[in-house]
């Protein structure tokens, strides 16, 4: 009988890319907040949460100090119900990276697997990407770890395990926890959180650069179901 694995998938970039959608919304919410436009805005594909990003996006647009902190949180809550406004443009012009969905039913359907995802975004905007290219059913979001939960990205590994442990009843750590996902912080993530790392080279950062991390599996993409299942 094969043991019982947790499955943490990243989102950006390993199972979909939505372009300049989400700086979109952080302009759009940095506005509203704010009061005036952003200059500068959160770098692409890094994989730093979404409450990091935008604490770096308002000591980059000159946000005194002070008033970092409250404009951060009015901001982190203001981020998911507006990205739910651009439903229809995540539909139209978000991409499924070559193989997510493939790969995605494959874990589902593996008896021996579960399922979930560790990610950056906050909880309603991750729910919102997976449900707008029709990805949300091959996972179960409701044990997963967000950046809603922790700033810090490694803490999310636990959290998803106490999640499914308590839903499942099995106890996961690093031996029967695996990380699939695109860049250093999904590395570092499984590294310092108790994961073992299945890195996509499949966003913004090479093979070359993951293996350095310590990836301990590296693929190019999600295209071969059977080296993913391996």
């Amino acid at each position: 009988m094969k043991r019982t694995i947790l499955v943490l998938w990243d989102i950006d970039r390993t199972l979909v890319y939505t372009g300049d959608i989400d700086r979109r919304v952080y302009k759009e919410t940095f506005t509203s907040v704010v009061g005036r436009s952003p200059i500068a805005l959160p770098a692409r594909g890094t994989g730093v949460t979404m409450p990091l990003a935008v604490r770096e996006l308002l000591r980059a647009n000159q946000v005194p100090e002070q008033d970092v902190e409250t404009f951060a949180a009015r901001i982190v809550d203001e981020l998911p119900e507006r990205l739910a406004g651009h439903r229809e443009l995540l539909f139209n012009d978000g991409v499924i990276m070559p193989g997510a969905m493939d790969a995605l039913a494959a874990v589902q359907q593996a008896e021996h697997l579960i399922p979930t995802v560790v990610t950056g975004n906050l909880r309603g905007s991750a729910e919102t990407k997976l449900s707008a290219l029709g990805l949300i059913d091959h996972l179960d979001t409701t044990i997963g770890g967000y950046a809603s939960d922790d700033p810090h990205r490694p803490a999310l590994v636990r959290i998803a395990q106490e999640r499914a442990t308590a839903k499942h009843g099995y106890s996961f750590n690093r031996d029967n926890t695996v990380i699939v996902g695109d860049s250093l912080e999904d590395v570092r993530t499984g590294l310092e959180g108790g994961a073992r790392v299945i890195a996509v080279a499949s966003g913004t950062t090479t093979e070359q650069q993951l293996r350095a991390a310590g990836a301990q599996h590296i693929l190019a993409d999600l295209t071969s179901t059977t080296s993913l299942l391996r």
